[in-house]
């Protein structure tokens, strides 16, 4: 690990929630390597929730500890707006200010639309969405006190292209997109900035996807070659002071990669000065647009290519 106090994110405070393993683990301990602080907040749960004997953010902070970085465990719920209140309350505690927020904590019930149960819809949205919102809000008027602050919403391409069975999984994270926006809309007048990233890579929530057709076998030999720690470097650079004027964006990290999304804008435009009927525009407008009509595409049929 760096010296703590050479590094981009030297004096500053990170929560990273979901930080016990994979993704969350390896930003945790990048962004301890640059200089921060952090409270590696995880809940220590199966990936569809369920409790577990395993305490992975404690492991996490020893290994930050055993490399000469400071961190602090936190074992509290992003989906419960109390307890999200506390894990950055735990931050401002420990180490005395709270300065960039990374809301990775995630799960995953996938069940092709038509089957899904209210719980499964539900059980996702709670900690992906209205946890990301949570601790978001928990931590805004700290941040607006400050006049700074960093929040990092890790999205998803199944929510920006889409994904077959992942209806409650899809919502979420295209939520988590206009979220993000929101707040950067929302709280660009007091100096703080959100953004989104839909992260590449091979973790114990991309493992849970079948394998059982050569389509699906195909697809999981090319994640296993996504490494979870190509993430992390791009969220320190985005935590960093050096990157206070990027605010409203949504990046993709693919291992060596680093991409820049587009955002909804129109494409087409039809107009009449005589009003539209139905079937005007079925005579008209449907037919102008169809050449630029989306295909119905999953995310990985548009990445295609092996990653770099």
């Amino acid at each position: 690990m760096s010296n703590q106090s050479a590094g981009v994110l030297a004096g500053k405070v990170a929560l990273v929630t979901g930080a016990g393993r994979g993704i969350g683990r390896s930003i945790a301990v990048e962004l301890a390597a640059a200089g921060a602080k952090v409270v590696v907040n995880d809940l220590g749960v199966a990936l569809d929730g369920d409790p577990t004997n395993e305490s992975p953010a404690d492991a996490v902070v020893t290994e930050i500890r055993n490399a000469g970085g400071e961190a602090v465990a936190d074992k509290n719920s992003v989906a419960d707006w109390n307890q999200a209140q506390q894990m950055v309350q735990t931050a401002v505690d420990k180490f005395g200010q709270i300065d960039i927020v990374v809301n990775n904590a995630g799960n995953l019930k996938d069940v092709i639309f038509h089957k899904m149960s209210e719980e499964e819809f539900d059980a996702v949205i709670a900690v992906h969405l209205k946890g990301s919102f949570n601790v978001s809000r928990a931590a805004a008027p700290h941040f607006k006190a400050q006049a700074s602050g960093c929040f990092i919403h890790m999205a998803s391409t199944s929510g920006l292209i889409g994904n077959f069975g992942q209806v409650n999984y899809c919502a979420a994270k295209m939520g988590i997109v206009g979220m993000s926006k929101a707040i950067a809309l929302d709280m660009q007048k007091f100096g703080v900035r959100s953004n989104a990233i839909a992260p590449f890579a091979w973790t114990r929530m991309v493992s849970s996807i079948p394998d059982e057709t050569p389509e699906q076998k195909k697809r999981v030999e090319g994640l296993k070659k996504l490494i979870p720690e190509k993430i992390a470097p791009f969220v320190a650079a985005l935590a960093s002071d050096q990157a206070a004027h990027v605010s409203g964006q949504i990046f993709g990290v693919r291992n060596n990669e680093i991409y820049l999304f587009s955002q909804p804008r129109p494409v087409r435009t039809a107009h009449t000065s005589d009003g539209w009927t139905p079937e005007t525009i079925l005579e008209r407008v449907f037919p102008m647009f169809e050449s630029d009509f989306y295909a119905l595409h999953r995310s990985g049929e548009v990445f295609t290519w092996d990653p770099v």
